[in-house]
């Protein structure tokens, strides 16, 4: 080694931390992936927990035996999210036959604008409903797969549940649980990491939630003047796609023209587009940093990447699960930077002394 130059030496070191790093990130994730139904249900609960602990905390101070509130909060929990499913379910399943004819129609307009495009849209839009009965025959050539596939979900999901029940009753006590189990002389250092990723976690989840309910608002009200059906529904699926940055904001506005297209015709879905599109820009350029202006900043690019990645890894859960993981990381990475970086170091020695 040497014999090598510096600049060489160095860039070998890198090297092999980079590989060895990697290496023990894939067998994290190949070990998570075969215990999958044990691990996401506690990322899901630690992300229930972030964001219902306000909730927990308010009814606990107003005197709610810790028991009692953790079980109101998954009550809440579960009220909310299966009225938000209904709601979504019932406004899609109304409009379906609606979107197929709209998108009929709009493929004649095309048509004659553009030719072959068009004729491939009308193509889609009048064999989709083929398609969709031989993919339900695929679907039901493997049933025992699929009943399998959804007692899976069903169980994780009771789990994650019964785990945040758990995690908010007994949030006063996970700091002692920590740094009992934390290595000697670091107990200090452990803790302060998992305050500040769980922090990071925390803001990250209530300025969603923050966003998304103002977005959700905004585009409901918008739908509701266009008088487009199944307007609430349409704004809790906005709602419910804000957790997953820019790729579900799109996925639910897309859903929403759609509607708007089909019951309201091409005027309206215009305007409901360009509602729509509003939200999105008071979103990224006002909302996200004054909202988030708190939390662990990430760029677009990384909160881009961290979802292409959770998607590579584990499909949509993965893209759910991706960015308040990498906020995660951030949090942790700034604490170990405030704690190691030279400037600190110094003032800890200008302190001693």
């Amino acid at each position: 080694m040497q014999l090598l130059p510096e600049g060489a030496r160095r860039l070998a070191a890198w090297c092999a931390v980079l590989l060895l790093a990697a290496a023990v990130g894939w067998v994290g994730i190949e070990l998570c992936s075969q215990v999958r139904t044990a691990v996401v249900p506690v990322l899901l609960a630690l992300l229930g927990t972030a964001l219902l602990g306000p909730l927990f905390q308010r009814l606990v101070k107003a005197g709610v035996n810790r028991s009692v509130a953790a079980g109101l909060t998954c009550v809440a929990v579960v009220a909310v999210v299966g009225g938000t499913v209904y709601i979504v379910v019932a406004a899609l399943v109304g409009t379906g036959d609606e979107i197929v004819a709209s998108l009929k129609q709009a493929s004649k307009s095309v048509t004659e604008h553009f030719g072959a495009a068009g004729t491939s849209l009308d193509d889609i839009a009048t064999n989709s409903k083929d398609l969709l009965a031989k993919f339900g025959g695929t679907a039901a050539s493997g049933v025992i797969s699929g009943i399998s596939v959804v007692g899976e979900v069903i169980a994780m999901a009771v789990l994650a549940l019964l785990l945040v029940f758990f995690f908010l009753r007994d949030s006063h006590r996970a700091t002692g649980a920590l740094r009992s189990l934390a290595p000697r002389g670091t107990a200090d250092t452990v803790e302060a990491m998992a305050r500040r990723a769980f922090e990071a976690v925390e803001g990250f989840m209530r300025g969603t939630t923050i966003i998304a309910l103002i977005d959700a608002t905004c585009i409901t009200v918008g739908l509701l003047i266009l008088d487009v059906p199944g307007a609430v529904g349409l704004g809790a699926l906005v709602f419910v796609g804000a957790y997953i940055p820019y790729l579900g904001a799109f996925l639910s506005g897309a859903v929403a023209v759609l509607v708007a297209l089909a019951d309201r015709g091409v005027v309206i879905a215009l305007w409901a587009l360009g509602i729509v599109v509003a939200v999105q820009v008071l979103d990224g350029h006002v909302l996200q940093p004054m909202v988030q202006s708190r939390t662990v900043q990430m760029h677009p690019a990384v909160v881009m990447l961290a979802i292409t990645a959770g998607a590579s890894v584990a499909g949509v859960l993965g893209m759910l699960l991706a960015v308040p993981l990498t906020a995660a990381v951030f949090g942790v990475l700034s604490e170990l930077r405030t704690r190691y970086s030279p400037d600190s170091a110094a003032e800890s020695s200008a302190d001693g002394s």
